[in-house]
């Protein structure tokens, strides 16, 4: 059975990392390099590193700050934000990502999620929605949860997949630093429709909400609980072993 990865995510504004509930009231939490090298040492699996302004400013990726992250820890490290073409995600590539998460910009041109995949492989392309309840199902939002994408989350994340993302990063807008659990049911919708492995976004709150998400999902990503000391990294996977969920120690 594979084991499942628990993923700090730092949501970088201006080189700085911040926090907010719903996608806004945004404060600041800390220092990126900081927080990447504790979260590295306390036995996080991997780093997501996500410019939550590139996209809105039509800005590239910081790229030292993707370097500087980089080489302050020895796990895998995901970034995103502002990736626009195959160019913007060799560039992160070579500043020190081992995968690059693409979202607005392959909602306005799905063929890039084709090109990133054929030039760089789709183990490498993490395809990032962000999603808010409608109904009895749920729809996308770009830019950051500014604008309306127009497209059901869960056909938008086939359709992805089909194109070559490797892993589909799935965050609930509803849910975002709420701390009251998962989206399950958006998880759960999720898993019935894809192949490949999800790693579930906004409303970790305790250890048993990542317990329940991971019913569904393949990796848990947090970040207030971690930013604010809430719950440790080596707190979290005690409980999820306790719970009988294969996890890296």
């Amino acid at each position: 059975m594979l084991r499942k990865r628990v993923i700090p995510c730092l949501d970088v504004a201006d080189g700085r990392v911040v926090k907010g509930v719903n996608f806004i009231d945004l404060h600041d939490a800390g220092d990126p390099i900081e927080l990447a090298a504790r979260y590295a040492e306390e036995g996080g699996d991997e780093i997501c590193l996500l410019d939550i302004v590139a996209s809105a400013r039509a800005e590239s990726t910081r790229l030292d700050v993707v370097t500087a992250v980089a080489t302050s820890v020895f796990i895998p490290l995901t970034v995103g934000g502002g990736i626009r073409t195959a160019d913007d995600m060799r560039a992160c590539l070579r500043a020190g990502a081992d995968k690059v998460s693409i979202n607005t910009a392959a909602l306005a041109r799905p063929s890039l999620i084709e090109e990133c995949a054929e030039a760089f492989g789709s183990q490498a392309v993490v395809l990032a929605i962000d999603a808010y309840r409608q109904g009895s199902g749920w729809r996308v939002r770009a830019v950051g949860g500014r604008e309306e994408a127009g497209r059901d989350a869960i056909e938008w994340a086939d359709t992805g997949v089909k194109r070559g993302a490797g892993e589909v990063l799935v965050t609930s807008i509803d849910r975002d630093g709420t701390k009251r659990g998962y989206d399950l049911g958006l998880l759960e919708a999720l898993r019935h429709a894809l192949p490949v492995p999800i790693i579930a976004s906004g409303g970790a709150g305790s250890v048993a909400d990542c317990v329940a998400a991971l019913e569904h999902a393949d990796a848990v990503l947090a970040a207030s609980i971690f930013h604010r000391a809430e719950i440790g990294i080596p707190e979290l996977k005690a409980g999820l072993a306790a719970a009988g969920i294969p996890v890296r120690r």
